[in-house]
């Protein structure tokens, strides 16, 4: 779904920027000395609106949290969230996810995730999936040995997926439901996430790790993560 194009964007956005990062290429390499104190990295791509992205940051404030978003209209209404609720671990970068590696040095990524990303149906539009190999690629690169990407969508084509790219590309595969609140609500919700639950949709979930170690999977369908 399209976004509405926000009044006075490049306002709101300015009145916002002390929690934008308007030159991240900069902090390549440095994130941790930028935000002092945080034990840990984590990033996610693509924050939307910012719900799930405030309230990861305030449940662990001993991490720095950075949100990557390209749409303006979105970033502003994210940015706006976090300064509401004065959150001096997070920060936001405005730029295109597949230059991962202009942003981040070899290693320095402790999490990424990835949350209810366009599914880009098609075989023809596979390559501009999230989970694609030549992203893979980017995050394995980022991430530092054992880290791990959370992924979440209400899409089971794009879930079935990921799963296969995730272990077809050096990940290990520590978790896989393919319905993750089928309790109860499980950890933290996105917008898109909470109205997909209150209509009794599915959410699929897995976790995975980069790199080297054992990684038994926990899975609630059958084969799929064997």
């Amino acid at each position: 779904m399209r976004m509405r194009r926000k009044k006075n964007l490049n306002q709101r956005i300015e009145r916002a920027s002390s929690v934008l990062v308007k030159e991240p290429q900069a902090n390549k390499g440095c994130w941790r000395r930028t935000l002092p104190g945080c034990r840990e990295v984590f990033i996610e791509l693509g924050c939307g609106r910012g719900k799930f992205t405030a309230e990861t940051a305030q449940a662990m404030p001993d991490i720095a949290l950075i949100a990557i978003e390209r749409n303006k209209d979105a970033l502003v209404m994210a940015m706006e969230r976090a300064l509401s609720a004065e959150l001096r671990n997070l920060r936001f970068v405005c730029a295109d996810v597949f230059f991962i590696e202009e942003l981040f040095g070899p290693g320095e990524i402790d999490r990424i995730y990835i949350n209810f990303c366009d599914p880009w149906p098609g075989k023809r539009h596979e390559k501009r999936r999230l989970t694609a190999p030549a992203f893979l690629t980017r995050y394995r690169s980022v991430l530092r040995q054992n880290g791990e990407i959370h992924f979440k969508t209400d899409n089971r084509e794009l879930f079935d997926y990921t799963v296969y790219t995730m272990k077809e590309n050096g990940f290990l595969l520590n978790m896989v439901s393919e319905n993750l609140h089928e309790n109860e609500v499980n950890g933290i919700m996105t917008d898109y996430e909470e109205k997909f639950h209150r209509e009794g949709k599915p959410i699929y979930m897995l976790t995975a790790q980069n790199g080297a170690g054992s990684g038994k999977v926990h899975t609630t369908i059958g084969e799929a993560a064997e």
